[in-house]
């Protein structure tokens, strides 16, 4: 079985995320890294992919030159990945997917709710996998703890409360650090700063594990560094379709705070808490019972658990082994339609481009709340609206 061909666009030398990408892609040996537009600076770009074994005419620089040299190579890219800044995540992705290639995205998928629409159409339109990269989700617990809502282990779940909050921009002078002052820039990150940079990696935690969308929600945005035009933290309550309530806290102000992913879910026989800094327990209070430490790697665990563990019990996983299991479950994704058979449900789980959709809408949704004056909105796509 050949090894699938894969292109990074974005994920330059220094990048924040580049480099987990490039670890996930390598993992279980199911890709190989041929083409890359590394930076927005053509000759750094062409230069950094030369040196981690591009060969240099597949070193490119920039992501529309990688378009026109892959789009007619018999041995062109299978997957390219998207790692850019948030407003040129559209025009790349809606390229490459009408152009045949799968893609995967990293978020927010689009800045804004039209531009999502249009990917989730093209996506349904040419059968191409448009997959977001909410790389959390792949941690074996998380996916455990979306089995045992599943199985029906918590009973009707009631209340679910996510936060993601750290204190890496708390600094009042970051507007003159480039890697920062683009995140709060409206020209380059859309109507939100850190609830689409951030809190929707909680959101989609929230709506993965409990399998119920996001219909409405309430948010109270804030500055707190004044020069700010975009939110730095926000508290965000909402109402889910299964019945569920939501209460979601994000912050980049949050000093003390080093990641602070965290998920807790409440329902009518028993509670969940899982934290992303301690990814190899879950915590699991029954109604009536003990508090129980869930080990990742155990026996016993779901099948989706199981596939998405790579070392024995006792040995901590981190997020580029995380982000391994989305590559993974797009490769079966992939190898699946090309033999003409469904995917293995244990590995068919990858954020698909209507979650991505659904997360820019809920971006869209706190932003009109926070000029509303916490008002509360219609959280849904128009596409996925009923009535």
């Amino acid at each position: 079985m050949r090894r699938l061909n894969w292109g990074l666009i974005g994920g330059g030398e220094g990048s924040q995320i580049g480099p987990a990408h490039r670890l996930g892609a390598a993992v279980d040996g199911l890709y190989a890294f041929v083409a890359g537009a590394l930076d927005h600076r053509p000759e750094v770009g062409r230069a950094f992919g030369r040196r981690l074994g591009l060969a240099p005419d597949r070193a490119y620089g920039d992501w529309r030159e990688m378009l026109a040299a892959e789009r007619d190579r018999p041995d062109r890219v299978d997957l390219v990945t998207v790692a850019t800044p948030n407003a040129t995540h559209y025009p790349i992705a809606r390229a490459f997917l009408e152009a045949g290639f799968d893609v995967l995205c990293e978020k927010p998928m689009t800045t804004t709710v039209e531009e999502a629409e249009d990917l989730v159409r093209l996506a349904r339109a040419t059968g191409r996998i448009c997959a977001v990269n909410y790389g959390y989700t792949g941690y074996a617990l998380v996916r455990h703890m979306r089995a045992m809502v599943a199985r029906g282990d918590l009973g009707r779940i009631r209340l679910v409360v996510a936060e993601f909050a750290h204190g890496h921009h708390a600094a009042g002078d970051d507007d003159r650090n480039p890697r920062v002052r683009w995140r709060y820039d409206p020209a380059e990150a859309g109507v939100s700063a850190v609830f689409a940079d951030a809190g929707i990696h909680a959101l989609h935690l929230a709506v993965f594990v409990t399998g119920q969308e996001v219909t409405r929600l309430a948010a109270d945005p804030v500055s707190c560094v004044p020069s700010r035009r975009l939110e730095d933290d926000a508290m965000i309550n909402f109402r889910m379709d299964g019945g569920a309530v939501g209460r979601l806290w994000t912050s980049a102000v949050a000093i003390g705070r080093m990641h602070g992913l965290t998920l807790q879910v409440f329902g009518e026989r028993g509670g969940l808490r899982w934290a992303q800094e301690q990814p190899n327990q879950l915590y699991w209070m029954p109604l009536g019972g003990r508090l129980e430490v869930i080990e990742r790697g155990e026996p016993g665990l779901s099948p989706e658990a199981e596939r998405a563990s790579r070392v024995t019990v006792g040995h901590a996983e981190g997020m580029p082994l995380a982000f391994a299991n989305i590559y993974r479950d797009i490769a079966e994704a992939i190898r699946a339609r090309a033999e003409g058979r469904a995917p293995d449900p244990s590995v068919d789980l990858y954020p698909r481009a209507e979650d991505g959709l659904r997360s820019v809408a809920a971006v869209h949704a706190m932003a009109a709340s926070g000029r509303g004056g916490g008002c509360w909105v219609d959280a849904r796509p128009p596409m996925f609206r009923t009535g």
